[in-house]
Formats: C-alpha cells, structure tokens, sequence
C-alpha cells in the first residue's frame, strides 16, 4: 500500500467541506477490536473498551502512549458474547455503556440485540439491564450472508447537546427491504438508569415504535437484501460530533454483491442534527476497498476528545489499529 502523502478523496463542494485522509506513525491497541472501540477519560486517562466477544478495558495516559489492559466484569454472562459499542460517562462519574450481543438462532448464523450497561466503579465493572434494542422480524435461516439471520447491532449511541435524548443509529438486518440498513432509535435522558422499554425506533417519521420488537424504517436503506448472498448496504454506523465542522459525522463500512462481507471502502456522512434521520448527507467514499477494512471510527486528538467528539484532526482507527489522520476542513 501507498500511504505516502496526502490523499484526499472526498470534497463537498455545496458546503465547501472536505475530508482528506494522511499517513500517520502507526498506533495499535493492545487488544483486538472486533467492533466500534468507546473511548472515555477519568482522572487524566483515557479508557478504551476493546471486544472481540467479551469486552477488554484498555487504558493509559493518551492514546499514543503504553497503554494497558484488564478483564472487565459483568453481573450475568447470560448474554454473551457481548461487544461493548458505546460508553457515556456522567458528571458523577456513573459510566454507562451498551452492547451487541449475538444470540445463536440457527446453526451458524446469530441474530444480534442491543443491551444496556452500567458501572459505578468507574467501568471496572458492569450491571447488565438486559435487551433494549431487537427486531420483531422473523429471523431467516436461509439468510446467505454468513453471520445473521436478522437482528439489530453494530451501532453507537451519542447524547444530543441539550441532553435530553440518547440517539441510537444501529445495523437493522431483518424485514421488509426498506427497513434494512442504517436505522435509529432513541431513548430520553432520563430513563438512563432505567432503560427497559424507555428505547424507541424511527419509523414513517415518527420515533413510536417499541425498541423492542417495534418497526424500523431505514436511514440509509439496502439496496439488497442481508438475506441473499449478494447484500448491498451500509453498516456498523460510528458517530461524533465534529466542533470544528459543528456537524454530527457518520462513518460507515459498506457490503457490496459479494459473500462473506467483503469491505467495498469506508464512507462518510455528515448532519447538524441527531434527531433528523434525513438529514444525514449522501455517503461518500473516504478510503477505498484495498486499503479498507471494519469498523472505521475517530479520536479525536484536542484535550478530552474521545471517538464522540473531534475537531479538525484525529486519528482515524480501523478496528484496533490507526495508520492514518482525518483532517476535516470547509
């Protein structure tokens, strides 16, 4: 591969903002990261939950320093294996954190749900509330995608600036056409330490529909369906907020007419506005298959910056590894 350079490989002209993308010094967690890798600070250190199954927490005085690792418990592993995607950290210190986790429903395929976490010893720790997110599609055994049968997951959750809702934007893999894809949910402030049935999905323009079993209508629908084997989506949403584009931005990996989930490039896409599904931009392509793989997310690199929130440069990770800087410009 060429890293040598500057290679900019999406402009906005509309909105004059552009990506660029810029070999960096390499950065590899310690840790595998089979999903979107939350990033949090406590007392002058970052905390990265890592997972591949069961969750791994990894931290250390930034992210280009030694960092270490340790086990994490849970009060039940009745829903593992379990990927931690998202953390919040309240003001009192109360971290909270959800997952995906992929239930067996046929003889090699899974059907992912999304679950909510707490820990009040500052993520060492977690009391699992159970399902909050799940698809009340029948799940298809003959699905040809290699993973699932349908399900909801790989996903992040991001609280909007007036604190008032968390937004969820999720994988939907089941039902009709237009409701896979990118999908959203949201559930209120409030009902953080009380979040069964407190979650509910976007759909025909209304957020009504119960988190769990409740309709979907995508955000960024397939074009082909998770069934086949020949899939066209995106997938795996990660989110932060940019303050130096004042924009929300989405990184997606996308699937394309191939079994086994080949990665097509990594994509971009950008909205001032967490609660307007539509508002997101048409994706566009930031890097391309050859040099792609799963899971793109940021972090950001200005004082307290996590994958939540960046500015004008961060370090752009793929799973656990980052090779490059995203540099956002308008």
């Amino acid at each position: 591969m060429n890293w040598r350079g500057v290679i900019s490989l999406w402009a906005c002209t509309c909105s004059a903002q552009s990506i660029a993308m810029a070999p960096a010094e390499p950065i590899r967690l310690p840790g595998i990261s089979d999903s979107n890798s939350p990033a949090h600070w406590r007392d002058g250190r970052i905390y990265i939950y890592q997972s591949d199954g069961l969750p791994i927490m990894t931290f250390g005085d930034s992210q280009f320093e030694f960092l270490k690792t340790r086990g994490v418990l849970l009060s039940t592993y009745e829903r593992t294996p379990l990927w931690i995607e998202s953390t919040w950290a309240d003001d009192d210190g109360t971290l909270y954190a959800w997952y995906h986790h992929e239930q067996t429903v046929c003889a090699n395929l899974s059907a992912p749900r999304i679950g909510a976490l707490v820990s009040y010893d500052g993520g060492t720790s977690f009391f699992d509330h159970g399902i909050v997110l799940e698809s009340g599609d029948a799940v298809d055994c003959s699905a040809g995608n290699g993973y699932f049968a349908g399900g909801h997951g790989d996903f992040t959750v991001l609280l909007d600036h007036e604190r008032k809702y968390f937004y969820f934007y999720f994988s939907n893999y089941a039902g009709p056409l237009g409701s896979q894809g990118v999908a959203a949910a949201r559930m209120e402030f409030a009902r953080r330490d009380n979040p069964r049935d407190a979650v509910f999905k976007f759909h025909d323009g209304q957020w009504e529909e119960p988190g769990l079993g409740g309709r979907t209508t995508a955000v960024m629908p397939a074009t082909r369906s998770w069934a086949g084997t020949d899939a066209e989506s995106y997938w795996g949403p990660a989110l932060h907020w940019n303050y130096h584009l004042n924009q929300f931005v989405m990184l997606l990996n996308r699937v394309c007419c191939e079994p086994g989930w080949m990665p097509t490039g990594i994509w971009i896409s950008l909205n001032p506005d967490l609660s307007n599904p539509a508002g997101w931009s048409e994706p566009r392509q930031i890097l391309p298959a050859e040099l792609s793989g799963w899971y793109p997310q940021v972090i950001g690199l200005g004082p307290g910056d996590t994958d939540k929130q960046a500015g004008r440069v961060a370090r752009f990770y793929m799973g656990s590894d980052s090779y490059w800087e995203i540099i956002f410009n308008y």
